[in-house]
C-alpha cells in the first residue's frame, strides 16, 4: 500500500475540512478549502484511497507546500 501526501499549493487559511480520518475518497474529491485573498481554493484528492491522517485544522493558517493530509492508496 502506498501513500500520497497532499500539500497546500498556496498560503492561506483552512476555511473548512471536507473529510475525516478513515473517509474513502476518489480522485478529484474536495478534501478542504483554503481561503486566500478572499477567494476559496478547493484542494482535491489526486488519488483514490482512504484518508490516513490530517495535519491541519479549520481556521489554521498554512504555508505554501505545507503538508495537509495523507491518503493511503
Amino acid at each position: 500500500m502506498s501513500t500520497e501526501v497532499i500539500i497546500s499549493p498556496l498560503q492561506g487559511i483552512v476555511s473548512s475540512l471536507c473529510v475525516a480520518v478513515g473517509d474513502e475518497v476518489d480522485e478529484g474529491d474536495v478534501l478542504c478549502l483554503i481561503e486566500a485573498m478572499k477567494m476559496l481554493t478547493p484542494i482535491e484528492s489526486s488519488v483514490k484511497g482512504r484518508v490516513a491522517a490530517i495535519h491541519t485544522e479549520e481556521k489554521k493558517s498554512v504555508a505554501c507546500n505545507e503538508k495537509l493530509l495523507v491518503i493511503e492508496c
